[in-house]
């Protein structure tokens, strides 16, 4: 199943998300200083199981030069993730 991001940023924040059946993900644009999110330059990515009560954490390889190469990461990350309930 591939992910299908929605943008729901507004303004100075850019922010994008996906779900599959066990998993959320998260792709935000990120800078050091101006409006918006602040970290390092790029697009971060981050997940978490939707069936546990934990935060979120960084996608590896986080954050990314471009858009398209955070959304491709993320759908091969799905794709190696496994669930143990």
């Amino acid at each position: 199943m591939a992910l299908h991001f929605s943008h729901v940023g507004t303004g100075d924040l850019e922010m994008w998300i996906a779900s599959s059946d066990d998993y959320s993900f998260v792709i935000s644009n990120e800078s050091r200083s101006g409006p918006g999110l602040h970290g390092d330059p790029g697009f971060g990515a981050s997940y978490r199981p939707d069936f546990l009560n934990m935060p979120a954490a960084q996608v590896p390889g986080s954050p990314f030069s471009t858009f398209s190469e955070a959304e491709r990461t993320c759908n091969a990350f799905l794709g190696r993730l496994t669930i143990k309930r």
